[in-house]
């Protein structure tokens, strides 16, 4: 699909907007939004709550950046704003680390194999400190360009890069740390 652009924020019927932007960006959002909450129950709620923000907000849309953009800032924001939330410290849910085994490995030893290192590379990921995690999260699973991170997180390309870079580091000698620990 087509980025959704300025001109159609003026449109008439916002609904209309909302349910495309959902449609389109929903499970994305979702995602984003479980990689700061490690909840796939709360990481639903958060994101239910996002997309009514976003709805109340359409008339304050500028179009300075892309509509994407604009809404990755939403819940980024509504998400770092939960976790500073009384009752995100307070209540906490119990861990549903969901994941989705590869079908594509021909041999079941292969999938119990890929499987595990997925588990372990996501599980590393989230254990990054969150300006790590987030850059991390956004470049490899949403595949966004530095320019788009830059933007979401409203810092400084070069910082983007800088973390990018360390958070790489990072996950790199956890992982051969957890793979000597295993051998």
């Amino acid at each position: 699909m087509e980025e959704i652009m300025s001109p159609l924020v003026t449109a008439v019927n916002h609904e209309e907007l909302i349910d495309e932007l959902m449609r389109t960006y929903g499970q994305e959002i979702q995602q984003l939004v479980y990689s700061y909450v490690h909840n796939e129950t709360i990481a639903e709620d958060l994101t239910q709550e996002i997309f009514v923000k976003c709805f109340k907000s359409l008339d304050s849309f500028k179009g300075k950046s892309s509509i994407k953009t604009w809404l990755w800032r939403i819940a980024i924001n509504h998400s770092k704003d939960y976790l500073k939330s009384w009752y995100s410290r307070s209540v906490k849910a119990a861990d549903d680390f969901s994941y989705i085994a590869n079908e594509s490995s021909d041999s079941i030893e292969q999938t119990i194999i890929q499987q595990d290192e997925d588990v372990q590379l996501a599980y590393a990921v989230m254990q990054l400190p969150i300006k790590y995690r987030e850059v991390i999260y956004l470049f490899y699973y949403e595949e966004c360009s530095i320019k788009e991170i830059a933007a979401v997180l409203e810092v400084n390309q070069n910082t983007i890069k800088s973390r990018l870079r360390k958070g790489k580091s990072v996950l790199k000698e956890r992982l051969e740390g957890s793979r000597w620990k295993n051998d």
